[in-house]
């Protein structure tokens, strides 16, 4: 039954995806809920643990009671020498059968198939993981693609100034042409940057919208998130890796995909064995005979006596697929040592860096100040060169702090805690 309800739900979903039009402005909250659960990735993953859900059901199934009823009319020439003339042969049967035992088979393989089900939840939930990342990293571009923006235009602004004063100096021959000529291919230099910074602003937000499964609509404005605490201490690296090695969805997956195979494996060794079933039957003869009964029941073992190269075809099947996951999961285990390690590192970098251009942005302020009161006493005229500096301290600043803040979400997701896990999801199913 739940599969069936993920499988309306999968269904009607991209009929509300464009129902509600994108919040203007747009948070990063806002545009992180946007992101679960209505994106391809993860309504890919969620068909894939429907389809993990249906197979366990059909598992579960096999060895479900069977009851069939069967009617036939039939016409029959007796025998010269038959006692029975009758030739009208009619029959009804009602006909029961249950398996009753088949030394651990059918329970080898819904523990399989439970184990692979529970692969299918932790890759959903692993695919949301990514894509709430893949969000946050585009919104971020947004941001950082507007502080460029900024820094550039007031860079083309204070250029432009400049050039037109050089314009006039050279009409009343104070520069020489090559003078001019130097600086105008400066200005082209900066407006081509404005430019380049101008395509950048629609070239993330395009990505952002695509990201938010929401390709016709644009994010106009974004809400700059506030800035981290990024005096906080991180655990311990041996602490980070003991978490990531313990709860990491991808791995959450191998290990039951691990055993998943194991579990096959076992079946498989169990497929063609003994089977134990009971039968009964009650029938109605239209024409009966000595050797017609009404009722019967009978208990039925089976025992396979040759299957050919089948049952080795099948248990090399399993155990290369164990082979696989137990690989596939040592690999991974190294790969999540590397990640967080170079995660840890960078953390640490930002912190020091973001120090020194807290100190650097408090000097530039001053620079400013200093700057704006001799432009107003007519001394100097680099007000502008500040405020560009300013920008591009704030730019730098901004990177860090999205940085960090998507390091931080990283390590998370690595653990498992980005989001809830499938106990959680299963409660609320």
């Amino acid at each position: 039954m739940r599969a069936i309800s993920l499988l309306m739900f999968l269904a009607g979903v991209s009929i509300s995806v464009s129902a509600e039009p994108l919040p203007k402005p747009l948070s990063l909250e806002q545009a992180l809920i946007l992101a679960d659960g209505q994106h391809p990735t993860v309504l890919l993953a969620r068909a894939e643990e429907a389809r993990a859900e249906a197979r366990l059901q059909q598992t579960r199934s096999d060895d479900d009671l069977s009851v069939l009823l069967e009617g036939r009319l039939q016409y029959l020439e007796p025998a010269e020498m038959s006692s029975f003339q009758e030739r009208n042969d009619s029959r009804a049967q009602l006909r029961v059968e249950k398996r009753l035992y088949d030394f651990g088979y059918t329970r080898a393989r819904q523990d399989s198939a439970e184990s692979a089900l529970e692969a299918a939840r932790w890759k959903e939930l692993d695919a949301r993981q990514r894509q709430r990342l893949k969000v946050m990293k585009a919104f971020f571009d947004v941001l950082l693609a507007d502080l460029e923006y900024t820094r550039d235009n007031e860079a083309v602004a204070i250029a432009y100034v400049r050039v037109d004063k050089l314009r006039e100096r050279h009409k009343l021959g104070q520069i020489s042409e090559l003078e001019l000529s130097e600086k105008e291919a400066l200005y082209e230099k900066v407006l081509s940057r404005r430019s380049a910074s101008a395509n950048r602003q629609r070239e993330t937000r395009m990505r952002l919208a695509l990201a938010l499964n929401r390709p016709d609509e644009l994010p106009a404005e974004l809400l700059m998130p506030p800035a981290p605490d990024m005096q906080q201490s991180l655990p311990a690296l041996d602490e980070l890796y003991d978490q990531v090695l313990q709860d990491n969805p991808a791995l959450k997956v191998l290990r039951h995909r691990m055993t998943a195979a194991k579990q096959t494996l076992e079946a498989a060794a169990r497929r063609y064995g003994p089977v134990l079933r009971g039968e009964m039957q009650a029938n109605y003869y239209n024409r009966e005979t000595r050797s017609t009964a009404p009722f019967s029941a009978a208990l039925v073992l089976e025992m396979p006596l040759y299957s050919g190269g089948r049952e080795d075809a099948e248990t090399a099947r399993a155990r290369a697929e164990l082979l696989d996951s137990q690989a596939r999961m040592s690999q991974l285990e190294l790969e999540l040592r590397q990640q967080v390690l170079d995660l840890y590192l960078e953390q640490e970098q930002l912190k020091r860096r973001a120090s020194e251009l807290k100190v650097r942005e408090g000097y530039r302020d001053l620079y400013l100040d200093r700057s704006r009161t001799l432009y107003e006493l007519e001394r100097t005229s680099d007000l502008g060169d500040a405020m560009v500096q300013i920008s591009a301290v704030k730019l730098e600043l901004a990177r860090i702090h999205f940085q960090w803040l998507l390091n931080q979400e990283r390590l998370r997701a690595l653990s498992g805690k980005l989001l809830n896990g499938p106990d959680e999801q299963r409660k609320k199913g």
